[in-house]
């Protein structure tokens, strides 16, 4: 019986696997996809080249750059005829809202240059400080002719105030009145002065007793890091005169502001609930995290995307001047009075703890959520709406 031979048998040349057929049929889908996906940019190209034109027609005839009711109009219809073509709405509305911002902003880049009274002469006491330099930037773009009045300035207080058109007082919180009373007698009687500070009730005191001529008190809400003014809030509050003021109003408005005009009394009660007591409640979570040591990291590595967003908010504090938060916090004695109300709110909750008393704090809860009313609904969908975008971001 003969032995097998040891040397390998010749085996037939073996033929290339084939692709998966679902691979050949994705690839196919995915060059359709990337196909819109070029469409969808050259129509957004042709849009922008549309509303260039439009822009044109604005600044010609001076028309304002945002129209509110044309936009909701449009966003009406693109939901209708989303739902009509089986999409969801909200998904087409968010598109939508962000291709009308970027249009708007666009828009401001030329329309928001334009000055209300060009050549006019404004005078920005504490001009060097942070808000200061904003609005001087924005001011100039806007072809003002502005001057710098700062602590070194003081001196030559008299020629710099010579012929001004408007002066905006944008020094620190507790200088405001004493600055009010120096510069006050230096202005022209028919200049425009007003404050940007986030006081309202003795600022504007000040300016009415320390002038005779037109006087508006404004607060901006936003800071110096703002790269628009599209939707930005400022307050308006009337001082005297102000049909004298309102070319620095308008102004305002064709940056892309919108004003809203409440008393000195109203403004500075709301702003001690939403800016004193929330930067203070800010701040003493800040502080309380650092305190403990807490791994911030590790904390972002095990929440939810809402932990995420108000921890976003804390940090956000931390990331700006400590002396801003400060002239806010400690501005006025109502204000620590506020605080002190908030704290004894906090230690009579912490009893419910302490005590292990869950059913009075699930009625108290109850009786907050039916406070809020139907604004809890609308806080749920915004939230939502921002934790779905902090996601699809991070």
């Amino acid at each position: 019986m003969s032995k097998p031979s040891s040397k390998p048998r010749p085996t037939a040349a073996a033929s290339p696997a084939k692709p998966p057929a679902h691979k050949a049929e994705l690839e196919e889908l995915r060059v359709q996809i990337d196909t819109i996906d070029r469409q969808l940019v050259e129509l957004l190209a042709q849009r922008i080249q549309v509303v260039q034109q439009v822009t044109k027609v604005k600044q010609k005839h001076e028309l304002p750059t945002f129209h509110p009711a044309r936009e909701e109009n449009l966003i009406s219809a693109r939901r209708a005829q989303a739902a009509d073509a089986g999409l969801d709405p909200d998904y087409v509305e968010d598109l939508f809202r962000t291709v009308l911002r970027h249009s708007r902003v666009g828009q401001l880049d030329t329309l928001g240059r334009r000055g209300v009274r060009p050549g006019a002469k404004v005078l920005i006491v504490g001009g060097r400080g942070q808000m200061g330099r904003f609005f001087a930037d924005w001011l100039r773009r806007s072809d003002y002719d502005v001057r710098i009045l700062d602590r070194e300035d003081w001196p030559h207080v008299r020629s710099l105030a010579k012929d001004i058109d408007l002066c905006i007082l944008a020094v620190p919180i507790d200088l405001t009145a004493e600055v009010a009373a120096q510069v006050g007698p230096q202005l022209p009687p028919t200049c425009v002065l007003a404050d940007i500070t986030s006081l309202k009730g003795k600022p504007l005191e000040a300016m009415l007793r320390g002038y005779r001529g037109p006087v508006v008190g404004l607060h901006p809400l936003f800071g110096p890091a703002t790269t628009t003014m599209d939707k930005q809030i400022v307050v308006v509050v009337p001082g005297r005169q102000m049909e004298q003021c309102q070319w620095v109003l308008d102004q305002f408005t064709v940056w892309g502001n919108v004003l809203v005009e409440t008393s000195a009394a109203e403004h500075d009660e709301i702003m001690g609930i939403v800016q004193a007591l929330r930067h203070f409640a800010t701040f003493s979570f800040g502080q309380f995290l650092h305190s403990r040591g807490v791994a911030i990291s590790r904390t972002l590595d095990l929440s939810s995307p809402i932990y995420r967003l108000e921890l976003a908010m804390v940090g956000r504090l931390f990331a700006q001047d400590a002396e801003l938060y400060a002239e806010i916090i400690f501005a006025t004695p109502e204000r620590l009075a506020l605080l002190k109300d908030y704290i004894k709110s906090l230690q009579q909750n912490l009893g419910l703890v302490e005590r292990g008393d869950k059913a009075e704090f699930v009625a108290r809860f109850r009786k907050v959520a039916k406070w809020f009313g139907p604004f809890s609904e609308q806080a749920l969908r915004e939230s939502t709406f921002l934790v779905e975008k902090l996601v699809h971001r991070f």
